[in-house]
C-alpha cells in the first residue's frame, strides 16, 4: 500500500512510499493487542507502596489491661491493629508488578495496532526534518500545518532527536519516539501517528 509524503507545511511533495504489508496490513488481532497493552501498564508500575503492620509499629509491647474483668474486649498490645495507630492488616508489600510476553506474541501486537491505525487511515509520512535549537513554535508549527494540533499524536522518527523531543515535550498530548522504542501502547494511545521517511526502513527493521 502506498501513502503520499508530506513535508513539514503539510503540503505534498509529489512522493509516495509503500509501505510493507506484512506490517501494516495484517488482520488486527485484539487479544495480542490486548495483552501487549496490560503487559506494558504493568510495567509502568513501580510496586514501592508499604504499610506498617503491627510487628513493624514502634510502641510498647505491655499488656494494657488484665484478661478479664474489664467488660470489653480483651487486648494485649497498643499496636494492634483495632487501636489508633496500631499496624495495618494485610498492608500491601513491595511486588515486581511486571509481566512476561513471547517475542512472537509482542511482534505480532505492533503489527495489529499499526495495521489498525492504518485502517482508520490516521497514518501520515512526512519527510525527515530536523531543528537547529528546540524551539515549541516549530514543531506546533507542523501539527498545525497537518492539521493535528487538537489530536493526540506520536510522531515516529528513524533515530532519537534531542532538539525535537525537547521541542515537543511543552506541547500536551504529542509525544516523539525513535522506531526502535515504539511499541503497541503508544500506537493505540494517540489518534494519529505521524511517520518521518527515516522511521520506515527501521520500523520494517524492527518489527519484521
Amino acid at each position: 500500500m502506498k501513502l503520499e509524503v508530506l513535508n513539514i507545511k503539510g503540503e505534498k511533495t509529489g512522493k509516495s512510499v509503500d509501505l510493507s504489508d506484512d506490517i501494516f496490513g495484517v488482520e488486527p488481532n485484539e487479544h495480542v493487542v490486548y495483552l501487549a497493552v496490560k503487559q506494558y501498564l504493568a510495567n509502568q508500575r513501580q510496586g514501592t507502596h508499604k504499610s506498617k503492620e503491627r510487628g513493624e509499629i514502634t510502641g510498647s509491647t505491655k499488656k494494657l489491661k488484665r484478661q478479664k474483668g474489664t467488660g470489653t474486649a480483651r487486648a494485649g498490645s497498643i499496636k494492634s491493629p483495632v487501636f489508633r495507630g496500631g499496624g495495618r492488616i494485610f498492608g500491601p508489600r513491595p511486588r515486581n508488578y511486571s509481566q512476561k510476553l513471547n517475542k512472537k506474541v509482542r511482534r505480532l501486537a505492533r503489527k495489529s495496532a499499526l495495521s489498525s491505525r492504518m485502517q482508520d487511515g490516521n497514518i501520515y509520512v512526512i519527510e525527515d526534518f530536523s531543528f537547529d535549537s528546540p524551539k515549541t513554535k516549530a514543531y506546533l508549527d507542523i501539527l498545525n500545518n497537518l492539521g493535528l494540533s487538537d489530536k493526540k499524536t506520536t510522531l515516529v522518527l528513524g533515530d532519537y532527536d534531542n532538539n525535537v523531543y525537547l521541542a515537543s515535550r511543552n506541547i500536551p498530548n504529542a509525544d516523539v519516539q525513535a522506531a526502535s522504542d515504539l511499541n503497541t501502547y503508544q500506537v493505540l494511545n494517540s489518534n494519529a501517528l505521524i511517520l518521518s521517511e527515516g522511521s520506515l526502513k527501521a520500523i520494517e527493521q524492527t518489527f519484521a
